[in-house]
């Protein structure tokens, strides 16, 4: 990187990353979700107060869920839920599972093994549920507490795990669709939300660049219009307004199914009512429901010239870049806070990588000798470059285990470190171990770009050509 781009390169928290080359300049149409995108939570207070109606529902069905409480800490996106099993789970990007929990107990390597040997995570069946959002924090904890409940007994014990999910599921519906959570949320906004006052700027950039901005939420237009407000219109040129920003408001999109189906749009009134809509659609209007295929109609664009921007891994991005081959990106939140933790560790980290350098050359020694003794003992040549007589290989062996054991007790405590970057329990949000996350397949196989923010746009610019970087392959040399 030259000076002169080191002048308006982000801070690395702050980037957008690209999967898949994405020229701006010929994106003429960018859609946003709403929560968790343009809308950020603060997540321990949002998934608090789902998790808190969800279990009040519970109760007033007789279970004994009372002495339970939010445990955020415990759970993170990109997770699996094995409704077999009642565990939680974190499986790379060939779906082997690296790391368990039954209920909120972290299941020990060998417990983890004996569940899992022969078994890997396919999301296409139903054993699976993929923890793809925020909104799947109080989800997850509710139920890993109600596997606790079940195991001891203190459960209806005809319910099985998947029964347990399918309660948790109808509470967390009730929660997120009756209306009583999304009231309290605007009655008291700044509870709940974290303000970016960079959101306004970026949006401005690309509606003044010519790009035509539209929102497609799933949620109804009383939640959407007063939270829409609150983030943005503080930070607007005077005279202006949120609704000035977007050509086009689709509300109760009910996505995914948004990207798959033909259902007819309703309009909405300003006051939420919906009546049929009939006719082509209006530019600054509000609608609920509707299809992806008719807003691509409206504006009169190829998918290629969208970009979708969204939070939910599944209902925003893979089925918007699968079906309507819309271009798509992710946002994740998270990344913040695991990359500044990234950044801090990477002294550390570059010395994980030297003795893990080192530890390999030891072990490829170490075969190699055994190989050479082998060879002997059945009257075969030696391996090249490897002398010796067998007393004289049998020494170089044993000199090896002090060598790799002082090794081992430097690398555990760091490797140990490195799991627990981005978040102490499940550690990175797009890594299992060595390998890449199902997550981070997910993202590579359906989001074009990634980001912590919407506002992240602003250095990207509405003319900026982020180039993907070159994939690396394991011959590739260091």
């Amino acid at each position: 990187m030259t000076a002169a781009s080191k002048t308006f390169a982000p801070a690395p928290e702050r980037r957008v990353f690209g999967n898949r080359t994405l020229n701006m300049r010929s994106i003429q149409v960018v859609g946003f979700d709403m929560d968790y995108t343009l809308v950020h939570y603060d997540v321990h207070a949002w998934e608090a107060r789902a998790y808190a109606y969800a279990q009040q529902r519970l109760a007033r069905e007789g279970l004994p869920v009372d002495r339970l409480a939010f445990a955020p800490e415990q759970f993170a996106r990109g997770l699996v839920l094995d409704l077999e099993l009642g565990n939680t789970v974190k499986a790379n990007r060939f779906g082997y599972v690296t790391q368990a929990a039954h209920g909120t107990r972290m299941l020990a390597h060998e417990a983890k093994r004996r569940a899992y040997a022969q078994v890997w995570v396919d999301l296409s069946e139903p054993r699976w549920v993929f923890l793809n959002t925020l909104f799947s924090l109080s989800e997850a904890c509710l139920y890993a507490q109600l596997v606790d409940l079940l195991d001891a007994g203190e459960l209806d014990p005809t319910n099985d795990y998947r029964e347990l999910y399918a309660l948790v599921g109808r509470g967390m519906d009730a929660a997120h669709l009756e209306g009583e959570l999304k009231a309290e949320i605007v009655a008291t906004p700044e509870r709940f939300v974290e303000l970016d006052p960079d959101l306004p700027r970026a949006l401005l950039d690309l509606r003044q660049a010519g790009k035509r901005l539209f929102l497609a939420t799933n949620s109804d237009w009383r939640y959407t219009a007063p939270m829409m407000h609150y983030v943005l219109d503080r930070y607007l040129p005077d005279g202006t307004d949120w609704r000035s920003l977007f050509d086009l408001v689709v509300v109760q999109a009910r996505k995914p199914g948004f990207f798959d189906s033909d259902r007819p749009f309703a309009a909405v009134g300003h006051d939420g009512a919906t009546a049929p809509h009939v006719g082509p659609m209006q530019r600054d209007a509000v609608y609920a429901g509707g299809n992806s295929k008719a807003v691509q109609q409206h504006f009169g664009v190829a998918g290629g010239e969208i970009l979708y921007v969204g939070d939910h891994a599944y209902a925003d991005v893979h089925v918007s870049s699968r079906i309507q081959r819309w271009r798509t990106m992710l946002v994740l939140r998270e990344l913040e806070h695991e990359i500044r933790d990234e950044q801090a560790f990477a002294p550390e980290q570059a010395q994980l990588v030297e003795w893990m350098e080192q530890k390999q050359a030891l072990d490829h020694e170490q075969a190699t000798l055994r190989l050479a003794l082998l060879r002997l003992e059945h009257g075969g040549a030696l391996p090249a470059g490897v002398p010796g007589t067998a007393a004289e290989l049998q020494e170089r062996l044993r000199a090896l285990w002090p060598r790799l054991e002082e090794l081992d007790r430097r690398i555990a405590p760091l490797a140990a470190a490195a799991g627990r970057l981005g978040h102490a329990a499940w550690g990175p949000l797009m890594r299992a171990g060595r390998d890449k996350s199902r997550l981070a397949r997910e993202i590579e196989g359906f989001a074009d770009v990634y980001s912590s923010r919407v506002s992240n746009l602003l250095h990207l610019t509405p003319f900026g050509y982020l180039q993907a970087a070159r994939g690396s392959l394991p011959h590739d040399s260091e």
